[in-house]
């Protein structure tokens, strides 16, 4: 049984209420929920929050209501309290987090993105987008070295997660957090590429406008 899970928490520091805000007139956390009715991957969908107003959405676009405990909904939360407590609540194999502030991110990447999950047994499935650039971390090369140049064609991509989308075998997880491990990175571990576009994640006004701008890019290919 698979699920997806929508997490909206009203609540945000840097872009205020981001999940109620418009792209082209939808907000985000209606684009979330039709681009997983469109996928038809899924036995239930939920929106996943603290605030009744999400639950009016979700009652609206057809979809449940799961909501979760106040003391989830402020900053000092962490994502995988939020969906232990979730997953204690709800039967299934595997849940997938679907996020409303990866707009660009479509239907059809969300049902490969489970196909993929089944199909290699994954516990975790991890979504990035590929860098093939020379990339750096505190101040020393990650797949290049400084004692040549190479063609960037050449070089190793760079796996950045993006969250766009992300799935969960249900027993790893939990087994995990009850284990004091981290359950975000349980079990057998997969990534997934995406292309630039999906993995593009909305957290400023910055991120929106950017969307707005290639919003039409997508729908047009």
């Amino acid at each position: 049984m698979n699920i997806a899970m929508i997490p909206a928490r009203m609540g945000s520091q840097r872009l205020k209420q981001k999940n109620l805000r418009e792209l082209a007139g939808v907000p985000l956390i209606t684009r979330a929920i039709r681009k997983c009715k469109a996928a038809s991957v899924f036995d239930e969908i939920w929106v996943n929050s603290e605030h009744d107003a999400f639950g009016d959405i979700a009652r609206e676009e057809g979809v449940g209501f799961h909501k979760r405990p106040e003391e989830l909904a402020n900053n000092v939360a962490t994502s995988e309290q939020f969906v232990y407590e979730f997953l204690l609540k709800h039967q299934c194999e595997y849940v997938f987090q679907v996020h409303s502030i990866a707009p660009l991110l479509t239907a059809p990447q969300v049902a490969a993105f489970v196909r993929a999950m089944s199909e290699n047994k994954y516990d975790t499935l991890l979504s990035c987008t590929h860098e093939q650039i020379e990339c750096a971390y505190h101040d020393q090369p990650v797949n290049f070295t400084f004692n040549e140049k190479t063609n960037s064609q050449d070089l190793d991509p760079v796996q950045r997660i993006t969250w766009s989308i992300t799935g969960w075998r249900r027993e790893p997880y939990l087994n995990n957090f009850e284990a004091g491990k981290t359950a975000t990175y349980s079990g057998t571990i997969g990534f997934y590429p995406l292309d630039r576009f999906a993995g593009h994640i909305i957290k400023t006004e910055d991120d929106l406008n950017i969307a707005e701008a290639l919003l039409p890019l997508r729908e047009g290919a």
